[in-house]
Order: C-alpha cells, then sequence, then structure tokens
C-alpha cells in the first residue's frame, strides 16, 4: 500500500509541477506590447505625444531606424511646441477613438527667431549657421518669407538647453523613457534630412501568474512525500524478507572480560561500528539530497509576479511636501537640466578664457558678466601677467532656484562650489527664447558666512518679482541705486538703516580700495603743490535688475553697481599719468584733462519682505575694472 501512496503522490507532484512550469512559459503569453507610428508625409522633425506614450502603464521603448545619425529628445509639451512653431513638422497624437493619428502641422514663420535672438552653442557647428539662416529668411520683415516653409529647416535640435534629456545614436535608436503626462518626445535625423519613418513605441506587459509558485511549490512537497513512502515501503518489505522459522541451538557462551581485550582490538571495533554509522547516514543523507536540490531549482525560478498577493499594499510613510501656489506655472528647468546647462556654460567660458576670445564667450555670457569678462580679455592680450577671470563652479551645485514660468525669458537661480578652492559662486542664467541657449548674465562669489533664505525646491520653482514691486522693503529697481549711496556716504546715506553692516565685506573692501589708490595718486600728484585730484563715486549700472521670490515672502535681487574714479588735473601746467592697466584700456599713458576709470560690481542681496524685522543681507559679489578713458 506504501508503494501505491508513494506512485499516487509522484503522479500528483508531476502533473503539478509541470502545470506551475507551463504557466510561467507557454502559457504565459507575451511580455511587451508594441505600437508602430506610421510617417506618411517626410517632415524633419516628429513630435510625440504624451497620452500616445501612457496609452498604456509602465515605461516606455521608443525605437527609431534610419540610416545615420538619429536624435530624440523629451521635454514639456509646451516648450516642444514653441521651438517647433517656425518648422514643419509631424504630431503624433491619439485619437478621439483611442488609436495613434499623425497630423502634417505647416510652420508658422511668423515665430522664427530672428539673427540677433539666437545664441547657438559654437560645438554645434553646421547647426549655428542653421539657426542664423533660419532667422534671415524667416523674419517677418518681408511678406516673401512665408512662401518658403523649408527656409527653418536645418536646426539641428541636439544640444540645445531646452530638453530635459536627450539621446543620439547612429542607425537605431533606443530610448528607454517614463514620461508623465505633459511630456513629449522630439524624433529627428539632423534637422534638415526628413525623421525617421520607422518609430514605434513598446510597453512591457504585466503577465501575473499567481498559482504558478504554489503549484511547483504544492508539487515540491508532495515529490518529497511520495520519496518518503517509497523508502517506507522499501524497508517494509526487507523485514518481512527474514527468517520465519526457528534456528538451530547455539552454544553457550561465557561472559566476555573486557579488561582482558588489548586498546587496539577495541578501538577496531569501536571504529567499525562507527563506520557502519557514517555509511548509514551518508546513504540517508544521500536520499534526501536530490529532493532538497530540485526543490530548490524550482523555487529560484519563481518571481514576484508568480506568488498570489494577499493583504492591503504597503502604505507610505508621510513625507513632509511643498505645494506650489495655485496658478503657479512651472519652473524653467530641472535639477538635471540645469546641471547639465551650467556644465556647458563652464566648458565653453573655459575655452573662451584660453582663447580670449570675447565673441565665443558671447555664446554663453551677457550683461555685466560679458563685460567683465571682455575688459579681462583686453587687458590680458596687452598686459602678459594679468590674471585670468575665475573659471565657472559647474559641479556640484548646492541650489537650483528656477524661475516659475511658461514663457519667456526665464532664468534660475544657481550656486556652485568648487571642492579644490573651497568657495561658492552664485549666477543667474537665463534664456532669452526657445532657441537660444541659456547665457550667465550675473555672477559673484559668496561670502564664506553667508546663509541663504528659505528657497522653494527645485521642482516648484520661485515666481519672479517685478521690478517695481512695492511687496519688498525696497524695490529692486532701486537697491542699486540704494546701495551706492551708502558706498558714497556712508552712515549720512538715508538708505543706511535698510542694509544690514554686519558681515558685509563689499563695503569694507571698496572703503579700503579707495583709501589706497587715493594714497597712491598722492604721492604721485603732490609735491610742493597740489597738482592733481582724485574723485569717487558710485551708482546704480546698465543692467536691468533680476529678483526671484523666497519662500518668506522676501526676494533674491541681482544687481550692477558702476563704481567710477576721476582723476584731474589741478592745474593746466599739470598732467595724469596712469598704470598699466588704465594705460592699456584707455590707449595713453597720460593726459592734461584726466582719466574716467570705471569698475563693475554684480552683487546678490537678499531683500526681505516690508512686515520683516530682516535688513537687506549681502549675499555675494564680484567686482572688476570695466572701462577707462580720457576726459573730454
Amino acid at each position: 500500500m506504501r508503494f501505491v501512496w508513494a506512485v499516487a503522490a509522484f503522479v500528483l507532484a508531476t502533473v503539478m509541477i509541470g502545470a506551475g512550469i507551463a504557466q510561467r512559459t507557454i502559457f504565459e503569453g507575451p511580455k511587451t506590447e508594441t505600437a508602430a507610428i506610421s510617417v506618411e508625409d517626410e517632415a524633419p522633425y516628429i513630435l510625440i505625444d504624451g497620452a500616445v506614450l501612457n496609452q498604456l502603464p509602465g515605461t516606455q521603448t521608443l525605437r527609431a531606424q534610419a540610416e545615420g545619425d538619429l536624435f530624440a529628445s523629451y521635454g514639456r509639451t509646451a516648450d516642444m511646441e514653441d521651438w517647433l512653431a517656425d518648422a514643419t513638422y509631424n504630431h503624433v497624437s491619439l485619437g478621439k477613438n483611442g488609436k495613434i493619428e499623425t497630423t502634417l502641422v505647416e510652420a508658422d514663420t511668423t515665430a522664427a527667431p530672428t539673427e540677433g535672438d539666437t545664441a547657438t552653442d559654437p560645438a554645434a557647428g553646421d547647426a549655428a549657421a542653421g539657426d542664423v539662416a533660419a532667422g534671415d529668411a524667416a523674419a517677418p520683415t518681408d511678406s516673401t518669407a512665408t512662401d518658403d516653409a523649408a527656409a527653418t529647416t536645418g536646426r539641428n535640435p541636439a544640444g540645445s538647453d531646452l530638453w530635459l534629456d536627450e539621446y543620439t545614436q547612429k542607425d537605431l535608436l533606443i530610448a528607454p523613457l517614463q514620461l508623465p503626462e505633459g511630456m513629449s518626445v522630439l524624433v529627428a535625423a539632423d534637422g534638415t534630412a526628413p525623421a525617421p519613418s520607422k518609430v514605434t513605441v513598446t510597453w512591457p506587459l504585466q503577465t501575473s501568474t499567481p498559482w504558478a509558485g504554489p503549484l511547483i511549490a504544492g508539487g515540491a512537497i508532495l515529490m518529497a512525500v511520495g520519496v518518503f513512502l517509497y523508502i517506507l515501503g522499501i524497508r517494509h518489505v526487507r523485514r518481512r524478507r527474514g527468517p520465519r522459522r526457528k534456528g538451530l541451538p547455539l552454544p553457550v557462551t561465557e561472559p566476555i572480560d573486557i579488561s582482558m581485550i588489548d586498546d587496539d582490538d577495541k578501538g577496531v571495533i569501536s571504529n567499525q561500528a562507527a563506520t557502519r554509522r557514517a555509511v548509514a547516514g551518508g546513504r540517508r543523507a544521500f536520499a534526501v539530497l536530490p529532493i532538497v536540490a530540485v526543490s530548490a531549482l524550482l523555487f529560484t525560478g519563481c518571481s514576484a509576479d508568480a506568488w498570489p498577493q494577499f493583504g492591503s499594499s504597503p502604505t507610505p510613510s508621510p513625507t513632509t511636501t511643498v505645494i506650489a501656489p495655485e496658478g503657479q506655472q512651472a519652473p524653467a528647468v530641472t535639477k538635471a537640466q540645469a546641471e547639465r546647462i551650467l556644465t556647458r556654460i563652464a566648458a565653453t567660458v573655459a575655452d573662451a578664457d584660453a582663447a580670449m576670445d570675447g565673441d565665443l564667450a558671447e555664446t554663453r555670457m551677457s550683461g555685466a558678466a560679458l563685460a567683465a569678462r571682455d575688459t579681462n580679455y583686453k587687458l590680458r592680450s596687452q598686459i602678459a601677467d594679468y590674471k585670468a577671470p575665475d573659471p565657472i563652479h559647474a559641479k556640484p551645485l548646492s541650489v537650483i532656484l528656477p524661475q516659475a514660468y511658461d514663457d519667456w525669458p526665464r532664468s534660475v537661480i544657481v550656486v556652485g562650489a568648487d571642492e579644490e578652492s573651497k568657495t561658492s559662486s552664485i549666477m543667474v542664467m537665463s534664456q532669452a527664447d526657445p532657441w537660444s541657449d541659456y547665457r550667465l548674465s550675473y555672477i559673484a562669489n559668496l561670502e564664506a558666512s553667508t546663509t541663504l533664505p528659505d528657497l522653494a525646491p527645485t521642482y516648484i520653482g520661485a515666481a519672479q518679482v517685478e521690478p517695481d514691486s512695492p511687496f519688498l522693503s525696497l524695490a529692486p529697481q532701486d537697491v542699486a541705486a540704494a546701495y551706492a549711496d551708502v558706498i558714497d556716504k556712508g552712515e549720512s546715506s538715508e538708505y543706511y538703516a535698510l542694509f544690514d553692516a554686519d558681515g558685509d565685506q563689499l563695503r569694507t573692501s571698496i572703503a579700503e580700495d579707495r583709501q589706497r589708490r587715493l594714497d597712491v595718486f598722492n604721492q604721485t600728484a603732490n609735491t610742493t603743490a597740489v597738482t592733481g585730484n582724485l574723485a569717487f563715486a558710485a551708482k546704480a549700472g546698465t543692467q536691468a535688475p533680476f529678483a526671484l521670490q523666497t519662500v518668506e515672502s522676501g526676494a533674491i535681487v541681482a544687481v550692477n553697481i558702476d563704481e567710477t574714479d576721476t582723476a584731474t588735473p589741478a592745474n593746466p601746467d599739470a598732467v595724469i599719468k596712469n598704470n598699466p592697466t588704465v594705460t592699456a584700456l584707455a590707449g595713453t599713458d597720460q593726459s592734461s584733462t584726466g582719466f574716467t576709470t570705471t569698475y563693475s560690481d554684480q552683487v546678490f542681496f537678499y531683500v526681505p519682505g516690508p512686515g520683516s524685522n530682516e535688513k537687506i543681507r549681502l549675499l555675494g559679489y564680484s567686482s572688476a575694472i570695466l572701462e577707462a578713458k580720457v576726459i573730454s
């Protein structure tokens, strides 16, 4: 009977294990689903809506196939549509019936960038020339510009600061994606050739087999039970084969005196017994080993989806969240995007610094930051040992505060650190339009003891504060002039009480530098009589202020301040002589009318709200000579 039960257990175990394996193999079904995107009309770009990518749950895998270089990028749908506004492209969307539809969108040439608006990365090569040509051809000043929609093709999308991420491969492009609603994908070749016509999107399918695991596990248990019953059956048969009649009488044995047995003999007897026990144990272990091995192999092939899921899903632990104000627009950049943009800026500016190329620097800098660089290049070209400007600190970025704005121009404030020098820089990057690259407009060194105010998270961003905003203790447009007045007048200034003097190294350094230059000037200008005068003045610079709101209704404000030194002779017979720096900028080493030297300061402040007890606090600054000229 034991053999019957063992055979039954073997048969049932085989059926269960086979059924479980079949669920994971031949009955499992497809693991992915693929949708092909058909394109009838050739165009240099294909825009795939996020709704197409999210029609099935899970990650998406985009595949595009064509000869040559292929490009794909993703970003916010509105941004991509703005970038494509002046181009002809195929728009892939999800129709009302749930089917994928492709529509050819004609170019709106009135939206094309002009030559002056577009700033391309020089690394883009031919793309830069394409941008300028597109702007010239599509400018709305000529009514014939709308006749040829192809005039805007040729703009290579690779390297644009607008994309959240991009992929470039040859012949076959495979891009793993996981995009939410509101995002879209751009597919192209080089902006001139037609976009690849073979494009597919693949999603993984959930192929759960919850009974495969229990069937295989139950089969393994039954297999073990069958083996156990089979062993019991064999043992029972062996016992039944023993002698059933009485044996012959045996002689009476005498008791054995163990003490008379040598130790060697006892060892032999003991070792023989131990050997028999070891052999018996080994046989039992050998019998159990296949069962354990088979079970282990079966269980290793069962993943979590091979088991039924009981109970409720785990509840996430609460975390601190920041809710964006109602109606606030999307942040200009993401954290990864800001890091990539600043890395590109740092690389381009480093090349410009090495070559002293102002045109190259202009592709990634503007305003006061660019003016200071141009002056430095001019001085270094004439003074061999003149110091080069500090490099851009691109990584790591400790602070990223993007402007929450859907239109252009848009900006972001970042703080980059240099681990070697242990210094940090605060910068403003701005993008003029969808086709332009971000440029540094302000850059300053952070004070060592600077504590930044509370800022909104990167994924929310901050609203820009208008220059004439009354919701700060001082409007951004008035900060530069007020601080310049404090520099000139000190405690006599009407604005002195608004600014925090503790830790303000800029005022201290300006006062010390003015006194040093005045002492040097007096040593050369004064003999038996006064032959020259040196006057100092500060005023608001020409660059417009920029301000982003902080969490506590204050703002980080970046301003430009110009410091002017005016050296004039005291009598008609005297002349003013210059140092090498001023001589290089003014073009002459002496003048009978005098010289005006201008220094440019880029300054960042924290300006609190009107109801705060805090004062306006200096965050960081940088100073550089801007120009020198002869007084006419």
